[in-house]
């Protein structure tokens, strides 16, 4: 009877949820939602079943004590979400479509009651993406189609461990955990940059101390490099961003700039050669360079990483806190967001 409950339950809070978004867009939401729930059952079950393959039961069991670590350590809520498990027999539990005009970078925006703005819409079928893109990029959008292993409900639901996600590395299971957790800590409407970042830092740091606490010194060492790799994957992405607002911005026509934007994204392919070869063929990033590269692109990296190196700050000030740390954010949550970002650029150039 709970889950059905649930299942009925999720209806009208989905309905407040997407807000003002259309009928259809409304129904796949609810619809897709209800599925995972429909799927979801107790770890505990799938840890009883026979049927329950040996990897999976290893990697549910390291889920629950990831998932106990992160509210006992990293003063992560202390719910239900994360201790049943739903195999979706998909590889994505949904897929963003983001938006940008093509001589500009600024995202197109969608608005929802309680997640606010978002420079992306989410949909739980891949078609109905791919449709959704394709009358985008008929407006004139340059347009990008992204699948997502994970996603969090902001606490309105118990979110469950997923088969999207949950045969990651450990380094990887954790990372995401730790992330999605956080945005359950504190969820700023309409903010994506400063949600994302502060999610992301809180991974970063919940990744090398779990790693730390058991011991795993080669494991951490492992970690470390590959959030320095996504460091300067992200810094060399905003590098040539900052060299496309430019080219956009000048007084040049549209064919020039039209050139002048295939020439940089030529000039992006180049150097991550460049930098693949300094990291000794490392290739995690070879599938995102694989894809036809445009402004949408750019947008999808830009959010989850623009303000890591403010949090990484705030939390080193406060003396590797995290009560002290979770503090200090929630005073920069309930300023303006301007001046919450302003606030965010300073803490990004901090030595302390």
């Amino acid at each position: 009877m709970t889950r059905l409950y649930r299942l009925f339950f999720a209806l009208p809070c989905l309905a407040v949820l997407m807000g003002c978004a259309s009928p259809l867009y409304y129904l796949q939401a609810i619809q897709g939602q209800a599925d995972i729930f429909a799927k979801s059952r107790p770890v505990e079950d799938w840890l009883a079943d026979p049927a329950t393959p040996p990897e999976a039961k290893r990697h549910l069991v390291l889920a629950q004590q990831l998932r106990e670590f992160a509210s006992r350590e990293l003063l992560l809520p202390d719910n239900q979400s994360y201790r049943a498990y739903a195999d979706l027999e998909r590889p994505y539990v949904l897929w963003n479509v983001f938006a940008v005009p093509e001589l500009m970078l600024k995202a197109k925006q969608w608005c929802f009651v309680v997640a606010g703005c978002v420079p992306y819409r989410g949909y739980f079928v891949k078609n109905n993406a791919d449709k959704f893109a394709a009358t985008l990029k008929q407006e004139g959008y340059d347009v990008y189609v992204g699948g997502v292993q994970a996603y969090s409900t902001l606490g309105w639901f118990d979110d469950p461990l997923l088969n999207t996600f949950i045969h990651r590395g450990e380094a990887e299971l954790a990372g995401l955990l730790f992330h999605e957790l956080a945005h359950q800590k504190l969820y700023v409407k309409g903010d994506s940059s400063f949600n994302e970042s502060f999610a992301t830092a809180v991974e970063i740091e919940g990744v090398k101390r779990w790693f730390q606490r058991n011991g795993a010194i080669e494991a951490a060492e492992a970690y470390i490099e590959k959030i320095q790799r996504r460091d300067e994957f992200a810094a060399l992405v905003e590098t040539y961003r900052t060299r496309l607002s430019e080219i956009y911005q000048s007084n040049s026509g549209a064919a020039e700039k039209r050139a002048a934007k295939a020439q940089t994204f030529a000039d992006l392919r180049r150097d991550y050669g460049s930098l693949k070869t300094k990291w000794g063929g490392y290739a995690a990033f070879d599938s995102w360079f694989a894809q036809d590269l445009n402004n949408a692109h750019l947008a999808a990296i830009g959010v989850y990483n623009q303000y890591v190196t403010a949090f990484q700050a705030l939390f080193r000030e406060h003396a590797g806190d995290f009560t002290a740390f979770y503090r200090a954010v929630e005073v920069l949550a309930r300023l303006p967001q301007a001046d919450r970002h302003a606030a965010l650029e300073i803490l990004s150039t901090s030595k302390s």
